[in-house]
């Protein structure tokens, strides 16, 4: 199963785009599971996810961020600000899954 994680910095607005995003895979049929969490925990999570992404608020902190993944092979990405502003959760599942 595919693990992604979103983060950000408050987190409403990045709860409403996990459960378009869950929406999404559970209509299309895929096996992938979603969360979102304060930026601040990504620690936590660095060994359990496949893919990390931030909200377009705290795009600043990628390349902090990638280099917690690296050791571990993983991407941290941005979320496209104009998907995310429109809570476009198909979009986001559908380039989340390209970059996996």
């Amino acid at each position: 199963m595919t693990k992604i994680l979103l983060l950000c910095a408050a987190g409403m607005s990045t709860s409403m785009v996990v459960k378009k995003m869950q929406a999404s895979a559970k209509e299309k049929g895929i096996d992938v599971h979603i969360e979102a969490h304060g930026v601040e925990t990504i620690q936590d999570y660095l060994v359990e996810y496949d893919l990390f992404l931030l909200g377009p608020q705290i795009r600043f902190k990628k390349d902090e961020l990638q280099k917690l993944a690296d050791p571990l092979n993983k991407r941290v990405e941005v979320i496209n600000m104009m998907d995310y502003g429109m809570m476009k959760g198909e979009k986001i599942l559908d380039d989340a899954l390209k970059m996996l």
